[in-house]
């Protein structure tokens, strides 16, 4: 998986990519945003939810891998009749050919019922309108590395992960810090570097197996 280049939205779960169509007077929100497992998918869930808690229904999908991968995926019709939100929605995630993405659709009943087939119409096109506009990446290649270090450069590694996209994957504690990450393989040979020049040539970066 590690290496595995596809498409994935620009938009951050903070600063999703949203759009909104009516539906016989019933409002539709639909919000979409990179999240690469299921856990970062339903935290984007339940952050839209908090959003707009005053929306009739938070009805969502996700794929958490590569464009149509159903190793890790979900969805939900939050209280709309079975099989009229959720799943509509994802079928139209699985055939995108956009990894890593979850969209949650937020709506507003407007007085009117639209019916299950209509309801299911009615959230694959919020989906489908939504993905017409997202802004797409890829998906960069990941190498993992580990390192010992002392205690004292610590605050000066976490500064170091923003600037060079890694994520801290496991830290041990002893009488130094054991560390392992991963970042664009692109950018670790000059991670490296910044790393050494923290330390002052003290901890050395090496290649750590996958996780």
């Amino acid at each position: 998986m590690s290496d595995s280049i596809y498409p994935i939205p620009e938009a951050a779960p903070d600063d999703p990519h949203c759009s909104e169509i009516a539906v016989r007077r019933s409002r539709f929100l639909a919000a979409c945003a990179h999240t690469p497992d299921a856990a970062s998918a339903r935290a984007f869930v339940e952050e839209r939810r908090g959003l707009h808690p005053e929306a009739t229904h938070h009805c969502w999908a996700y794929v958490a891998g590569p464009p149509g991968g159903t190793a890790h995926m979900g969805a939900s019709d939050d209280g709309e009749p079975h099989g009229t939100a959720g799943r509509p929605m994802l079928n139209i995630l699985l055939h995108c050919g956009v990894g890593e993405l979850c969209v949650v659709v937020s709506r507003w009943f407007g007085g009117v019922k639209l019916g299950t087939g209509g309801l299911a119409r009615a959230y694959q096109e919020a989906v489908r309108e939504n993905l017409a506009g997202l802004s797409l990446t890829e998906r960069a290649p990941l190498t993992r590395l580990s390192a010992r270090l002392a205690y004292a450069h610590l605050d000066g590694l976490y500064r170091l992960l923003p600037r060079f996209r890694a994520k801290i994957t496991a830290l041990e504690h002893g009488t130094d810090v054991a560390v392992r990450l991963a970042l664009p393989r692109t950018l670790g040979e000059e991670f490296t570097q910044a790393v050494a020049g923290l330390t002052n040539g003290a901890a050395v970066l090496t290649a750590a197996p996958d996780e």
